[in-house]
């Protein structure tokens, strides 16, 4: 192995980085134009949510991009952000926080490795190709070290790989298992090859479910590429706005980001949008990887029963079959996705506290919840929609 010094570098801006560095560790697979397995672990997609002022002092989430290097070459990279709440992670530390400053400490600020606002699960210790073992210890440790330093709190890690939740474990930080639901393509050939694969109460639910939705009086179209125009995506920031000010109390993504990933990702969306009476009235926003479709974000001006489940789940699932996607990842919670063919999967995140007693009392915390979520996966996915025998 190369012999050359081990080193870890901190980064304020993501464009102190050159983008082959960051690419070759993130998405080696995207050569001549393939998708990449993670999209929102790009260098253009982490480059948006900074340009666009999606991210940065003013909203909590300050850069602190960690690399790691042999000599001159960057053999890792994590997306690292000092934080000061816990907004826009979807796995969620506020009664840790609480418990901590109600006994006296200090929670935050704290160190993130995530990608923010986006509760996909994928690298977050990026390596590069022949050097996994070595670039995820480093990066692990060099996190550390930043935390320790700067007298933090805590490090976190979410929505990362089980590898590399194993890998943590093996350096000492706790691990925490959730569950999302996830879409996946057993060889279907078209959609009725879906619903031949699930109860009859659930094919004729879905069978009614769209029939409501496609006639509420419009159009539904799906857009990607060059197809998408400034239109389509004013309109889906409208949608965006509204939802994120019901959820969130404010939009976490500025308008800024959406005309960028327009111009540079455009090849990496497919929005699903539905116009009626001449006016875009709903639409869904997903982003395509290498084998996968990850669902995102929805909104719409108007109220149309089942609108939702078919611009957000069945048309995303229409795609997938038609571009032999092996899965759907439709974001955190909703168990009702379970009855339109999405199964719960275990997520996983990495946990490093500082204070010794704390830790003790969030290292039980989390045992306790993994055996939870646990059964509620094992229960749920008994109650899934596929067929059994007699069906």
């Amino acid at each position: 192995m190369n012999s050359a010094k081990i080193t870890t570098r901190l980064h304020e801006s993501l464009q102190t980085i050159a983008p082959a560095d960051w690419n070759a560790c993130a998405c080696p697979e995207a050569v001549n134009g393939a998708h990449a397995d993670d999209p929102f672990t790009t260098y253009k997609f982490l480059l948006a949510l900074e340009q666009s002022g999606s991210i940065g002092p003013k909203t909590g989430w300050v850069p602190a991009y960690l690399t790691a290097h042999v000599g001159d070459q960057m053999i890792g990279a994590a997306p690292m952000y000092a934080k000061q709440h816990s907004q826009g992670e979807y796995v969620f530390d506020m009664s840790w926080a609480d418990a901590f400053e109600r006994a006296g400490g200090r929670y935050y600020p704290k160190l993130q490795i995530a990608v923010p606002f986006t509760p996909v699960p994928g690298r977050r210790l990026l390596t590069r190709p022949g050097f996994e073992d070595l670039a995820r210890t480093t990066l692990i440790e060099g996190a550390i070290h930043v935390a320790r330093e700067n007298e933090l709190s805590s490090l976190h890690i979410t929505f990362c790989t089980e590898a590399e939740a194993n890998t943590g474990k093996a350096s000492g930080l706790l691990k925490r298992v959730g569950q999302q639901f996830h879409w996946l393509n057993r060889n279907y050939t078209d959609f009725n090859g879906f619903l031949s694969d699930l109860s009859a109460r659930k094919r004729k639910n879905i069978r009614r479910e769209r029939r409501i939705a496609q006639n509420f009086g419009g159009e539904i179209i799906r857009l990607t590429g060059d197809q998408i125009q400034p239109e389509h995506m004013q309109a889906f920031w409208e949608f965006y706005q509204d939802t994120g000010a019901r959820k969130w109390g404010r939009p976490y993504l500025t308008r800024t980001f959406f005309d960028i990933a327009q111009e540079k990702m455009a090849d990496d969306m497919l929005l699903v949008l539905a116009r009626r009476n001449g006016a875009w009235v709903a639409g869904a926003l997903n982003f395509i990887g290498h084998d996968a479709l990850f669902g995102r974000y929805w909104g719409a001006t108007e109220d149309h029963s089942c609108l939702h489940f078919e611009l957000c789940y069945y048309q995303a699932i229409d795609f997938a079959i038609a571009n032999n996607l092996s899965r759907i990842e439709a974001g955190a919670q909703g168990e009702h996705k379970i009855s339109r063919g999405y199964l719960p999967q275990e997520t996983h995140s990495l946990h490093w506290i500082s204070d010794a007693g704390f830790r003790q009392a969030v290292d039980e915390f989390v045992h306790a919840e993994a055996k939870a979520v646990g059964e509620d996966i094992e229960f749920l996915t008994s109650m899934g929609p596929f067929r059994r025998s007699g069906d």
